[in-house]
């Protein structure tokens, strides 16, 4: 099977629409060139990181101009109208105010010093060009958001609007808050690597790594999408984007080999959709959370390892279970390709993202660390002939125009979703939520933990990961610290369910690109996707409740928390998907989930019921397991499927 590196789309012609793809490709390109010189050190040539002010307003400058270059009214085909000019003329000048009167604005007081007319209409320039921009880019539920807050400082809270303007213009309190300073630092060149690495070849090597290690299992396939996925998910950190990447491949091998249609779109939403919470290279909002603890980025990565690993156990037992169930084997090894050949041939291109290991853990910068990986990918890629074709300035150019704009709709997220953190801190509104949750759960963790997950759903439903999770940051997770919750734990808390929304019915974008793929029913893969996930629901729970599943404690706790919670997920989805080691019986799956419930519970009680439970239904199902795998249905047909499709691999 070949995954294609993705051809240069950049083409130029002497017309209108040429010239704005001409602009729009200098501006990309300067957009990449500039993060990656700030981030070089100045003993190596480059600037350094400039001051806030001037490097997050940078950042937004760019994103701006690509923004109304890119997503114009007219369509992409369509030279942009006046009305895109003006905006882009417009969304220019408030951040060139800040640039030309830089001394003016860092040597006054803010809240103290009055604003100038002039001060206060950039100010409400830029708050109403950000808003139109995210909402071009992401869609009306993070600006309506913005504006629902706005409303609320102005009309409830009574704040004045000079001191509103103030917060959100002149200080680093709002549009310039952390937020944007993460997508500027972190996000932009972490998705330039994944840029670089996809025009590298990276894919080809995932998908054949993942099929030689799993595809010859039983529901080979689907367990290929889950590796696969999670690989593809430390260059990509989106999942509608791994679904895109992964599922036209994915999804077809599953459905030929003998999966239903809504069950193969499940797997790949799932599988794709953990991409963001799985090390080393996570999604967007882990970059933030990072900023708001005051952690390195490698201690959050240190913490999502256990949950990253339960998340995907749980998808691979699913698989497992349900092909099991339906007697579905996996492709023939003379299908497949070699391990030993797929390293020799594309295994080098693993070495920038040990790269990045290598430099986070020896204590320099996450930022720094991607540099180094990026920088590396096509010197790489060169190094063998099966690879090498890869490396042309064209392929570079388009990498570099690409990673800045999939960078477009995190940095305007997250210049958005400043104006909201802006309102909450000068409004005390995150006060207000806190109690709001502590009344409403009547200081009963476990419903204060059911708000939050559904709070965090409900967000991501409209917005991508990062804004909700700043959102629920600000008011949802201090109720949770409130209630005794450890720090890491809450914040990790509102992560997981802000990236869950994507398989959860009824908005699951996730879900939707892989039934568009499948040309399956949209509710039945969505609930075939929370049947899959669900130790993803769980597994948040499980952490807040037993720190050790964050890697905070002792190493004999955490070590026998891991191993339980790994059985107690497997069992769960043994239960879910009526199979052990053959079909379950109706009080079979009941008692596998008991099991299951009993083991992902932090005590040493309820491990030993939940142990005592396992062993009894393996030894109660023993017996009959040879008969069950006789009388498994459709196992030779998808031998031959797959053995009649030489063309599914290569």
């Amino acid at each position: 099977m070949d995954i294609s590196v993705p051809k240069p789309e950049f083409k130029f012609e002497f017309s209108h629409v040429g010239i704005v793809r001409l602009v729009t490709a200098v501006i990309a390109v300067s957009m990449a060139l500039y993060h990656m010189w700030v981030i070089l050190p100045p003993a190596l040539g480059g600037q350094g990181t400039p001051e806030a002010i001037i490097f997050r307003g940078t950042h937004l400058l760019f994103a701006l101009a690509l923004a109304f270059l890119i997503y114009r009214r007219t369509g992409a085909d369509a030279a942009p109208s006046p009305l895109d000019y003006a905006l882009l003329v417009l969304a220019v000048a408030p951040i060139s105010y800040l640039f030309w009167n830089y001394d003016y604005i860092v040597n006054r007081i803010y809240y103290v010093d009055d604003m100038t007319p002039v001060d206060m209409a950039m100010a409400v320039l830029l708050v109403v060009i950000v808003l139109e921009a995210t909402r071009r880019l992401i869609g009306w539920a993070l600006p309506i958001t913005a504006i629902a807050f706005l409303c609320y400082a102005l009309f409830i809270a009574r704040v004045e609007p000079m001191r509103l303007l103030d917060q959100l213009f002149m200080t680093t309190e709002g549009v310039f808050g952390a937020p944007l300073g993460v997508s500027a630092a972190y996000v932009m060149i972490f998705v330039l690597f994944g840029s670089f690495m996809e025009r590298t070849g990276t894919g080809q090597l995932f998908m054949d790594f993942a099929l030689s290690l799993t595809g010859h299992t039983a529901g080979g396939p689907g367990k290929v999408s889950v590796v696969s996925s999670s690989l593809f998910g430390t260059i990509s950190g989106s999942a509608v984007a791994n679904v895109m990447v992964d599922g036209p491949i994915s999804i077809p091998l599953m459905k030929r080999t003998g999966f239903k249609a809504h069950f193969a779109a499940g797997v790949e939403a799932v599988a794709s959709t953990g991409g963001q919470i799985m090390p080393p290279i996570m999604g967007a909002a882990a970059f933030v959370m990072a900023e708001f603890l005051s952690v390195s980025y490698s201690q959050v990565v240190i913490w999502a390892v256990i949950p990253a690993v339960l998340y995907y156990v749980a998808c691979f037992a699913a698989v497992h279970f349900e092909a099991k169930r339906h007697g579905i084997l996996g492709v023939p090894r003379s299908q497949l390709p070699k391990l030993g050949t797929t390293l020799r041939e594309r295994g080098h291109l693993f070495l920038p993202v040990l790269t990045i290991l290598a430099v986070l853990y020896s204590g320099y910068s996450a930022p720094l660390a991607a540099l180094a990986g990026t920088l590396l990918c096509f010197p790489v890629a060169a190094l063998r002939a099966s690879t090498r074709g890869n490396v042309r300035i064209p392929i570079i150019i388009d990498a570099m125009i690409d990673g800045s704009r999939n960078a477009l709709a995190v940095a305007l997220a997250c210049a958005c979703a400043g104006i909201v953190i802006g309102v909450v801190a000068l409004t005390g509104a995150g006060i207000v939520f806190t109690q709001a949750v502590i009344g409403l759960s009547q200081n009963y963790l476990l419903l204060a933990l059911l708000l939050t997950a559904v709070a965090g759903i409900v967000l991501g439903m409209g917005m991508p990961t990062t804004p909700a999770y700043i959102v629920m940051t600000s008011l949802l997770v201090p109720a949770l610290i409130k209630l005794g919750v450890a720090m890491p734990a809450a914040h990790m808390f509102a992560f997981y369910f802000a990236i869950l929304s994507a398989i959860t019915p009824p908005v699951a974008l996730a879900v939707f690109a892989a039934a568009g793929l499948a040309k399956a029913d949209l509710w039945s893969s969505g609930w075939a996707a929370v049947k899959i996930g669900a130790a993803g629901f769980i597994v948040p729970f499980m952490f807040v409740y037993e720190p050790a599943l964050l890697m905070i404690g002792d190493w004999p706790t955490i070590i026998w928390r891991f191993v339980s919670s790994c059985i107690g997920i497997a069992l769960l989805a043994a239960g879910l998907h009526g199979y052990l080691l053959r079909r379950a019986a109706l009080w079979e799956r009941f008692v596998l989930i008991a099991a299951a419930f009993c083991l992902v519970k932090p005590d040493w009680v309820t491990d030993l019921i939940g142990l005592g439970l396992a062993l009894a239904m393996l030894a109660w199902q023993w017996p009959g397991r040879e008969r069950a795998q006789v009388e498994a249905g459709r196992t030779t047909a998808a031998v031959e499927t797959a053995a009649a499709e030489p063309d599914i691999v290569r």
